[in-house]
């Protein structure tokens, strides 16, 4: 099985930065896409950000031009670089991972969520 350790969120003042970093071990062999995705009060979650395999990103409007999404697949962490942090941002992060398992079958594995707060 895969474990997923986030860390880097915190308290911050608005534009700010954080790095948030997602670590995972395990049966960590063919992961595929890697992924944050945050949760805010009384909301839905919400995809942040993702990145492929192949390195190629997608990150949602509300976060294009001030997040970024990155990986180190020798380190089996992917990381997301969080700049002009707003209020709005306040939410626990939590990451997820896509992994491809013998036979093609995929299973998402997901940490257990850093809060991040945005204070205005």
């Amino acid at each position: 099985q895969v474990q997923l350790v986030e860390s880097g969120g915190g308290l911050v003042e608005a534009g700010g930065s954080l790095r948030l970093s997602c670590a995972a071990s395990g049966s960590t062999f063919s992961i595929n896409a890697m992924g944050w995705y945050r949760q805010a009060p009384g909301a839905q979650r919400e995809l942040v950000a993702r990145i492929s395999s192949g390195g190629s990103t997608n990150y949602a409007d509300s976060v294009k031009g001030r997040f970024t999404i990155s990986r180190d697949n020798a380190k089996n962490t992917v990381y997301l670089q969080m700049n002009s942090l707003k209020p709005e941002d306040t939410a626990v992060y939590s990451c997820d991972i896509e992994r491809r398992l013998v036979g093609g079958l995929i299973h998402h594995y997901w940490g257990q969520g850093t809060q991040v707060t945005v204070s205005s």
